[in-house]
Parts: structure tokens; C-alpha cells; sequence
């Protein structure tokens, strides 16, 4: 009996950890899941969605749409877990991650998630090639970072919560990743994640000011320079 019960309970910590991600599966069987139980920390907010993806759906049947989608999410769900970052939510073709910071070594948290990015665009273009080959539909990401604290937690309806992040700064690297297509870059980051990126000073180049919707201030953005472009 005792062991149908390990088996079960391995299995619901399985099951959990696949659908809200390994540290609310955790925050979850500690018993953390009051609404509005939250808590602020500081983290890298990385926000991406699929380039083109209305006009793919648009022109794509619905099993080769799953089929895409979850080639290019595995893809970019494995460098995240990776590099110590958590994926929060799938939102249609887009995902919220963030790698929390410490104030120990926020440089080199900056660093892995910027690592991140890089070996995302290694397996994207493989899986490019891959699915070129095949005769089906590609397409590539566009991604932002920011930086700043949110309240991180549990946030809903009574019998329907989330482990979310909430605060301006989930507000502002949405913004920032709007201006990707405008912008004709895949990577954008905001002046916060460089200032604190200083290990990866000639990774990065200004892109110049821009206003944001719904920010305040005017904010300068920065793209990551591919590796060929770097001196």
C-alpha cells in the first residue's frame, strides 16, 4: 500500500511539475496556495512569441500547427531549463520566463540568459533545416529581456489560481518585445538588463530611445550582436 502511495505521489509531483513548471509544482505540495499569497524578488523577464505565426495558422492544418508549435517550444524550453531560467506560462504561440536574481552575481544570471538566447537560435535554425527539408512550414522568434522586481505568486479565482508574475516591469518587456518587428531585430533588451549585463558589454549594441505604450519614459533598447558581427 505504501508503495502504490510513493508511486502516486511521485506521479502527481510529475504531473504537476510538467503543467506549472518545477518551482510552483514545489511552492504547491509545501502547501503555498492561498490566493494572493505572493512574494517580490528580482529576476531577468524573458518574453518571445513566434514571427508570423497569424499568417502560419492561417494557412496551416491544426495537427501540423501542434506539431510546430511544439518544435520550436521544445527548442526554446530546454536552453531556459538549461540556463536555471522557469518557464511561467504559453500564451498561443509566446512564453513568459524568468531567471531570478540573487544580487550576487545578477552580472552573470544576465549572462546565461543572453547564453540562452544565442543557443535558442542555434536550435531554431537546425530545426529550420530540419522542417525545410521535410516540405513544412518554419519561422523564427523574436524575444525581449528586461529586469526588475515583480510580485511572483499565486494570483486568481478561488478555484482557478496561477503562479504568475505580476508588476510594471511584466508590463514593459511586453512592450519592448512589440517593437521587435519595428524595430527589424530578433533580440531586443531594455537599458536595465544592460546596465546590469556588464560582463557582456561588447555583446550588445544600442539601438537608441524609444517610447514605449503605457511607460512612462522613454526607454533605450539594445539589441544582442550575433557572433559574426561582434569585433
Amino acid at each position: 500500500m505504501a508503495i502504490k502511495s510513493e508511486r502516486n505521489y511521485g506521479m502527481a509531483r510529475t504531473l504537476l511539475e510538467v503543467y506549472l513548471g518545477k518551482d510552483a509544482e514545489r511552492r504547491v505540495l509545501s502547501g503555498d496556495i492561498e490566493r494572493g499569497m505572493v512574494r517580490s524578488i528580482s529576476a531577468v523577464l524573458w518574453y518571445c512569441d513566434l514571427q508570423g505565426f497569424t499568417k502560419i495558422a492561417d494557412t496551416t492544418p491544426p495537427d501540423e500547427l501542434i506539431k510546430l508549435l511544439n518544435d520550436y517550444f521544445e527548442n526554446m524550453v530546454e536552453p531556459i531549463h538549461g540556463a536555471g531560467g522557469q518557464v511561467l506560462k504559453f500564451m498561443g504561440d509566446g512564453l513568459m520566463a524568468i531567471f531570478e536574481l540573487n544580487n550576487s552575481d545578477n552580472a552573470d544570471v544576465c549572462r546565461l540568459a543572453l547564453d540562452t538566447v544565442e543557443e535558442t537560435r542555434r536550435r531554431i535554425a537546425v530545426v529550420n533545416d530540419e522542417r525545410l527539408a521535410a516540405g513544412r512550414p518554419v519561422t523564427d522568434f523574436y524575444v525581449a529581456m528586461h529586469l526588475g522586481d515583480v510580485q511572483y505568486g499565486n494570483i486568481g479565482y478561488k478555484d482557478r489560481l496561477d503562479f504568475t508574475v505580476i508588476g510594471p516591469a511584466v508590463n514593459e518587456v511586453s512592450r519592448i518585445e512589440a517593437m521587435c518587428r519595428p524595430l527589424d531585430q530578433e533580440v531586443i533588451v531594455s537599458s536595465a538588463f544592460s546596465k546590469t549585463a556588464e560582463k557582456c558589454q561588447d555583446r550588445l549594441v544600442s539601438l537608441g530611445r524609444y517610447a514605449l505604450r503605457g511607460v512612462r519614459r522613454p526607454e533605450e533598447l539594445f539589441t544582442l550582436m550575433s557572433s559574426e558581427e561582434r569585433p
